[in-house]
């Protein structure tokens, strides 16, 4: 039986950030002459972790998922991408993507963090260091890195998403904030 859905934790820009984003994309697409369709302007993220891809979601994994994502605490934290190049890959599919030159530190030690409770409730599997980027589009042509205006935004939550392959279609199964506000969310949660 074939996947049909995939799971994954992501960081996702704000909405300002996203268009952004979307209106740089339009420019290297061009200024590179690069083909390949962008991605929606709502499906620009920074993949944290790779959860899997099934044939139907398993709900043992996403109560697994949820409940590590539950222990995390950390503050909120700013991402920056500085520089566009593309991945290598297979020749007709190169993520095209925006990246930190100096690494995205800060993205790192979430996700160090994130793979801990991972780990502790039984999705150690799952748990690989990458770099740190935001996918644009995928297409054949090989460009070379190269600098950017900075994108820059506070990530104030993650979420945990259930993507079904084919439909370009995200759903969010969970997010969980950072910093103040998921500080406050324990406290009323401790008072109930």
């Amino acid at each position: 039986m074939s996947a049909t859905d995939r799971l994954f934790f992501a960081l996702f820009p704000t909405a300002t950030t996203a268009a952004q984003v979307y209106s740089l994309q339009q420019d290297l697409r061009v200024r590179h002459g690069l083909w390949g369709r962008p991605l929606a302007m709502d499906r620009l993220h920074v993949t944290l972790a790779h959860l899997g891809d099934y044939p139907g979601l398993p709900q043992a994994v996403v109560a697994k998922a949820s409940e590590a994502a539950s222990r995390v605490k950390a503050p909120s934290f700013e991402v920056t991408f500085d520089s566009a190049l593309s991945f290598a890959g297979r020749a007709r599919n190169r993520p095209f993507v925006l990246r930190s030159k100096q690494g995205a530190a800060s993205v790192e030690a979430f996700q160090r963090q994130l793979g801990v409770e991972m780990a502790a409730c039984g999705l150690g599997r799952f748990v690989r260091p990458y770099t740190p980027h935001m996918t644009l589009l995928y297409d054949t042509a090989d460009v070379a890195e190269h600098a950017i205006d900075p994108v820059t935004w506070t990530v104030a939550e993650f979420r945990l998403v259930h993507s079904l392959l084919g439909q370009t279609r995200h759903v969010t199964l969970g997010n969980w904030s950072l910093g103040e506000t998921q500080a406050a969310q324990r406290e009323l949660e401790r008072a109930d």
